[in-house]
């Protein structure tokens, strides 16, 4: 997610703390053998280690591995009434009696499992198919749905917080999504945590004159639906969708990277000038990060207060910066820009874990920041401390969060300045070495504060575990 300027920040209290039908070409099952024969060989790069989370054990299912969801969505906008059909190729991980996963809000039409009609009841949030499984053995479950999505609540006390999570439609028909730690749960049955990253595939078809954008690589747009693909693994907070009567804009970014950024025409007219750099935010992360790891890129404007690192396709919420500086709106830019990177092709393993996120991306902002703005480093390091100081005292140390407070300020600011004490001991070359090596050697796989010291104590041949632990753990701002 995204978050304010370090200048902006020194003036004023910080407003921003936040920060795919199946496709035609899967796999069909043998018909003579039945369901049970198809090959989930091609889904093989969504396999994922699932785990329980500490801080909210009740999302996720940590028995289940879902490899794939092919979503086959259909919105109307004059009814507010979302019509899918999500199928997942799960492998489970254990044997059980059931298959749970994550799902509120929609009235379940159908369920089959394997073909086969079963049941399916949800409480609680969650989806029930009373149909049992077998370790290692996948099994193809498909579950049509219908209704109004309604957003949950977010476990924090930040400015964004009060909007809710997930999918919401205004009275116009418009849908968007905002989604972290959790949200996908309202608008797709799924298992909602960052250790089971998935492949996905998206259809969603609009009335005339209403467009669809997706997380994923755009696809050909038929008729009147859209589709979008992601090859490589994806959380399920970074998934997104939006429908509006949007303008497609289209780019080349470095390596014909195709970018596409999706606005309202008038409404939205103020960041055009800030979207069409995006080619060149790009390079400026590359040069210090290494290649884009995606084939897609781009960005969609919607209604949101806050801004969000959806995979390949960036949610920024336009009532954030509809009062401020566009500066800042292109530093957000930046930010969610660097979670592709930090955050997305490398993932934590449990939400306890997310200053690996936000602490890159933030500290990537401010580094942007200073050419941006052109304040030095005596002007950073003052400004980190201070806020550092003032975080740690008021919501705690970034490496252990509560519950209660995701995503504040702390999981930011704190290990920004961790990762810049980090940089003034390196310096730049090594540091710049380093996060480049750390995505490049654990792209799409989750991690956590261990495999990160350990990586950094390895690449650099230095211990650095008590620098580490000291800015994670201290209850005050570390010497």
């Amino acid at each position: 997610m995204g978050r304010t300027s370090a200048v902006a920040a020194v003036a004023a209290t910080l407003l921003i703390t936040g920060c795919t039908s199946a496709g035609t070409d899967e796999p069909t099952p043998a018909k003579s053998a039945g369901e049970a024969a198809i090959d989930y060989g091609p889904w093989a790069a969504g396999r994922s280690t699932p785990v329980a989370d500490e801080l909210y054990p009740e999302k996720g299912n940590p028995g289940l591995d879902v490899l794939h969801y092919g979503l086959d969505l259909d919105w109307k906008p004059d009814t507010r009434v979302l019509t899918g059909t999500a199928t997942l190729r799960i492998r489970p991980v254990a044997a059980a009696s059931e298959i749970k996963l994550d799902f509120t809000g929609l009235t379940v039409d159908k369920v089959t499992v394997d073909g086969t009609e079963a049941t399916g009841t949800v409480a609680d949030e969650k989806l029930v198919v009373p149909t049992a499984v077998t370790a290692d053995r996948p099994v193809t479950l498909t579950v049509a749905y219908h209704g109004t999505p309604k957003q949950v609540e977010m476990p924090s006390h930040r400015g964004d917080a009060s909007e809710g999570i997930g999918m919401r439609s205004s009275k116009d028909g418009v849908l968007w999504t905002m989604q972290e730690p959790w949200g996908a749960l309202t608008w797709y049955p799924v298992n909602e945590h960052p250790s089971d990253e998935a492949l996905y595939d998206l259809a969603v078809t609009v009335p005339e004159g209403w467009a669809a954008a997706a997380s994923g690589t755009p696809g050909a747009v038929e008729g009147n639906t859209y589709r979008y693909r992601s090859a490589d693994p994806v959380a399920a907070y970074v998934t997104t969708l939006a429908v509006d009567r949007y303008k497609r804009i289209e780019q080349t970014g470095p390596h014909g990277l195709k970018i596409t950024n999706f606005v309202l025409p008038k409404t939205d007219d103020r960041y055009l000038n800030t979207l069409k750099k995006t080619p060149k935010l790009i390079e400026w992360l590359e040069e210090r990060f290494g290649p884009y790891p995606y084939p897609s890129a781009g960005a969609l404007m919607n209604g949101s207060i806050s801004a969000m690192e959806t995979q390949q396709m960036l949610s920024m919420g336009r009532q954030a910066f509809k009062d401020g500086d566009l500066k800042e709106f292109e530093a957000v830019l930046v930010h969610e820009y660097a979670h592709q990177w930090f955050g997305n092709a490398v993932t934590p393993a449990t939400w306890t874990d997310l200053w690996l996120n936000e602490g890159f991306a933030t500290y990537i902002q401010y580094l942007y920041e200073q050419e941006l703005y052109g304040f030095d480093d005596a002007y950073l390091e003052n400004y980190l401390r201070e806020s550092d100081a003032k975080l740690r005292k008021r919501v705690g140390p970034p490496g252990k969060p509560t519950a209660g407070t995701f995503a504040e300020s702390n999981v930011y600011v704190c290990p920004a300045a961790m990762l810049k004490e980090l940089n003034d001991a390196l310096g730049d070359k090594e540091f710049f070495a380093l996060a480049t090596a750390w995505v490049e050697k654990n792209r799409n796989t989750n991690q956590d504060r261990a495999s990160f010291t350990a990586f950094v104590n390895a690449e650099t041949g230095k211990d650095f575990t008590g620098l580490i632990d000291a800015w994670l753990d201290s209850p005050t701002t570390p010497a």
